[in-house]
Formats: C-alpha cells, structure tokens, sequence
C-alpha cells in the first residue's frame, strides 16, 4: 500500500475543515498546476489544449482540460465537498446560568449524533464583510481546539446504554467557555479572518472534528479519519484528473455541496451548473448547439461517493450475494429504483476500463428490505442525460464523525480513475461504444 498517498489524504482534508477551504485547496492544488479560472460573469475565451477551473458559491468547483485535437466528448467524474456537521446559528450564544455559554446549532445532514460527543471541536467556514462599496467573501478557520460537546454523566442517563434519542436541541449544543466568553464569539472570527467585527454582514460557520487522520490495523491496512465520505473521493479524484491526458475528450472534475442534503441549492448537483459549465465550453470554442448533443452522445460521468463495507460486528446489514469488503477496490454501485445510475452500459464501461489496468472492483447493492440513500449520479442526470455509473470506496462507520476506510484502496481508486480520464469513449450507435 501507498502510505505516502495515504498521508496526502490526511493533509487534504486537515486543510479542508469546510466545504468552503475544501474548494480553497482543491483551487491551489489546481493553480500549482496552471489551471486558468474562469469567472461565471465574465466572457470565457476558451483554447484548445487549455486548463481551467470555475466555482459556484466557492463551496462547489468544475475544472476542465481542453483536448488539442477536436472535441469528441467529455469525461466527468462528480464527487461532493460536504459532510454531515453542525451550524452555527444567527444569534448563537447561550448563557448558561451565568456560568457557561453555549453555541446554538442545527444538524446539517445526518450525522450519528453519539460520535461528536467529547472531542475536541472548532469552528471553519466563511463570513461576508462590508469593504467599502463591496461585499467580499473571507474564509476562516478557528484552528484550535475551542469546543466540546459534553456527554451526560452515566449516572444521570442510566439508559444512555439501551438505546438514548439524542434532541438536537438540547443534548448536542457545544460549550463554549466560562462566563468571560459572553459576546467573545464574533469577536473571535473577526480575529481569526483579520478584519472588524462590525464589517461582518453574514455568515456560513460549522462544525468540525479537530482529530487527525490516523492509519490502523496490524498492516497499517486501515485508515481512520474525519470527512473520508465524501473528502477521499474528491482527493484521489483530483490526483487522478491532474495526472490524466485525452486527446479527443475533455476531462472534467466536479465537486459540488450539499449533496448531504439533497444538493437542491444552486451550488449542487441538482443545480445547472454542471450543464451550464459543458454548454459554455462548446459555444467558447465554436461549437454549434447540435455539436453539443452529439458530445453529449459520446460522454461519461463517473458519481464517486463512498459505499458501505460489511460491518465486522453486522455482517447480517448487508446484502447475501453482494459482498463489500476494504482494501478489496472500486466499489460498483446497484439499485433497481436508480438511486444509484449503475446500469449494463455503464458497468460494461466501467469494468472494462479498472481491467486495462488491473484494479480490481466489487459490487454494492442494499439488502432488499433496506432503503439505501442517493447520489450525485441520478441527481446530476435530470440535468445532463448521459451514460453514467456510481462508484465510491468501501469504508465502516458512514456519517460518523470519525470514519474508516481501506488504505490500499487509494491507490486503486487513482488508478482507476486516471485510466478512466485517459479513454476515450464513442457511442457509435445506442447501445454500441468504442473505448479507445
């Protein structure tokens, strides 16, 4: 297994305590590599064998290389920049009996509440600032560890062990200090962000878990860490569209928000915004509109999200034929409803590209009287109809503050994908495709 690439994991999602600096690192990462940013509101003048980024809501970003040859098509893969957490109310401070304060929160997807209790916590995303005539954006995060969500002594909730509702309202609510810190929050971000607390208009601040990625199991064999759905993804993505090369397809790299609540805003995958971005590119480089469909004929998108392993102590959760296990590669991704987009075309694609290079892939369905969640794939393709398939990387513990993942799978997933970048693929009729 690839430590090195497991150690870049980590760093990445350090660096990406929001969805906001998970798009500020994936940016960097991009410019180091001479991709050019494109503003939604201004002109793209757009050249063959060029490399550009865009964002929405600096919480969603597509990047995209232009072929030197003639368009043939594009070849996407989506992944998401958000993870379950808390947000900071307007108005958040609660005192507490003239002794505590406390923030006022809300759920933001759905988290296990019990894996957010005693850790250290702190406080990332962006404030608006009035500067002069402008609003402008800054990013911040509080780093250090600042809050706790305490847990009830045992002996007040002698139940807590048979099964305890926790009331978002009432039991998860971070601490925040002693009476000194009443008012002091504000106060704190401004800080942190360098500017005045009276310039502040508005603000998006969550949650996070100040742990740190860790490798575990005897073999090291296993990573554990904060956000690995859907941050793993989005990294090993990113690794793989930089090192990819297509001379007759675009390569595309999506990551969108709020796919953990249904990406219904104008920054997910329910959004315009991938279409708008794939039409822009055709007209910029003189591209007709039936020249647009025909590419969209001869495209691919790959849904990359996360899939569930088989739980050691729940083996009986899963379904009887389709085993997932770590360590053990791509996971495909079924389900007969289309929660997931998986269908023949898209798996026969899929599987013959992972063979070219020799990653292995194993398959996911939910056991049939379970309902399983939903995806990037379908949603995104009520707005771009195109052949598309669901993946994602086995892990334990979904949603949970701290989840665990395959280490070798990394590795599998870069191999994969960067093949999957490097193919070109032509419907030559419905139903009938090339893969070069």
């Amino acid at each position: 297994m690839n430590l090195e690439k497991t150690k870049e994991l980590f760093q990445f999602i350090e660096d990406s305590p929001s969805c906001f600096h998970a798009i500020e690192t994936i940016k960097k990462e991009l410019e180091k590599e001479g991709f050019t940013e494109l503003v939604e509101s201004k002109c793209w003048n757009l050249e063959k064998g060029g490399k550009y980024y865009t964002t929405k809501n600096l919480s969603s970003i597509i990047a995209f290389k232009v072929p030197k040859d003639n368009l043939k098509g594009f070849n996407i893969v989506a992944s998401h920049s958000d993870s379950p957490t808390f947000k900071i109310k307007e108005n958040a401070q609660i005192e507490v009996q003239n002794k505590y304060v406390k923030l006022n929160t809300e759920r933001y997807g759905g988290m296990i509440c019990s894996t957010w209790f005693d850790r250290p916590l702190s406080i990332a995303g962006r404030i608006l600032v009035r500067e002069n005539n402008n609003i402008k954006t800054h990013l911040v995060n509080v780093d250090r560890d600042l809050l706790i969500i305490p847990n009830l002594a045992i002996h007040m909730n002698r139940q807590v062990n048979d099964g305890y509702k926790y009331n978002a309202q009432i039991d998860m609510l971070p601490l925040y200090g002693d009476n000194l810190g009443k008012d002091a929050l504000m106060k704190t971000i401004a800080k942190e962000a360098g500017v005045n607390v009276e310039s502040i208009l508005s603000t998006d601040l969550f949650l996070y878990n100040r742990m740190r990625g860790t490798s575990v199991g005897e073999n090291r064999e296993y990573i554990s860490s904060p956000k690995l759905d859907d941050l793993e993804c989005a990294f090993t993505s990113l690794k793989a569209f930089i090192n990819g090369k297509n001379e007759n397809s675009a390569s595309v790299y999506c990551v969108f928000d709020n796919e953990e609540v249904g990406s219904g805003t104008k920054q997910g995958a329910d959004s315009t915004f991938l279409y708008d971005v794939l039409r822009r590119i055709n007209l910029s480089l003189g591209n007709s509109e039936e020249d647009y469909y025909r590419l969209i004929a001869s495209s691919f998108m790959v849904s990359a999200d996360n899939a569930h392993a088989i739980h050691p102590n729940h083996t009986e959760k899963s379904d009887p034929t389709n085993k997932v296990f770590m360590n053990e590669g791509i996971v495909i991704k079924y389900n007969a409803n289309q929660k997931y987009t998986t269908d023949g075309v898209s798996a026969a694609i899929f599987k013959s590209i992972c063979d070219s290079v020799n990653v292995p892939y194993q398959t996911f369905a939910n056991r049939s009287d379970i309902i399983g969640g939903s995806t990037l794939g379908n949603i995104s393709n009520s707005h771009v109809s195109l052949n598309t398939i669901d993946i994602g990387l086995a892990q334990i513990a979904m949603h949970s503050t701290y989840e665990t993942a395959g280490a070798k799978d990394v590795d599998y997933m870069i191999r994969a994908i960067e093949a999957f970048y490097n193919t070109s693929i032509v419907q030559n009729k419905d139903g009938n495709y090339s893969i070069n």
